[in-house]
């Protein structure tokens, strides 16, 4: 039988787990400590008691708060965990299994079609086989822009994700690609890139404008795109 290596292995950093973990119990020691000064001021005789009752009170169960919010952090903080991969361990492609991609929306209204719509696009862009990836998006009962909105994306990745293969672009995200000030031309950095590039870019601006247009309702369809709740599921 062929041995199968591991993707990943796990690395634990035993210093940084003896500094966090004394920093926590230190830190815990402290809250301890203000918990029993605090409790301490209401079993006072009330002649003794010089200051209002009520402001303490406010303070002692914010100090709560803010104590228990820093107490669910630890778990992170805890054991530490770093990871090193091995992409090159990976399977053939014609091993590798199907994958499904679930992206959920609400009303287009309260998420802009246009950062939703970058996520469809960047997971229709992952470096993995096409015939195995599908991409599924959920509306959740929303306006049926989403779905107009979902085939305008699909359109323009027809050109993005070709583009961003030929040139071996990092970023998936077209969004991102061009509103970002760091430089990802892939393996080309000539006239021919160039001119792609901006094409390209027209079409993104242009993208935009169609989405911001659909979900406005400047759409014309036989039915009404802004109308949220009554409308039958729309499955495609």
């Amino acid at each position: 039988m062929e041995k199968s290596f591991p993707l990943h292995e796990c690395h634990v950093n035993k210093v940084t787990i003896i500094i966090n973990r004394t920093h926590a119990i230190l830190h815990s020691i402290a809250i301890l400590f203000l918990i029993h000064y605090r409790l301490s001021f209401f079993f006072q005789h009330p002649q003794n008691i010089t200051i209002p009752t009520l402001p303490w009170l406010l303070i002692f169960v914010s100090e709560l708060i803010l104590s228990f919010a820093w107490f669910l952090q630890q778990a992170c903080r805890w054991r530490p965990v770093y990871r090193t991969v091995f992409p090159e361990r990976l399977p053939a492609d014609d091993k590798l299994p199907a994958i499904d991609v679930f992206i959920c929306t609400a009303d287009p209204n309260k998420e802009p079609s246009v950062e939703v719509m970058n996520t469809v696009i960047s997971a229709m862009a992952l470096d993995y086989p096409p015939e195995k990836l599908h991409v599924y998006i959920s509306d959740d009962a929303g306006s049926d822009a989403t779905l107009h909105c979902t085939k305008e994306a699909w359109n323009f990745a027809k050109y993005w994700v070709p583009f961003r293969r030929k040139y071996g672009l990092v970023t998936a995200c077209p969004d991102v690609y061009f509103s970002s000030s760091e430089n990802d031309n892939g393996d080309s950095k000539g006239s021919e890139f160039k001119a792609e590039r901006k094409k390209m870019e027209e079409k993104y601006e242009v993208l935009k404008q169609r989405l911001r247009k659909i979900v406005e309702g400047h759409f014309t369809t036989n039915v009404a795109i802004n109308n949220t709740r009554d409308h039958p599921s729309t499955i495609e």
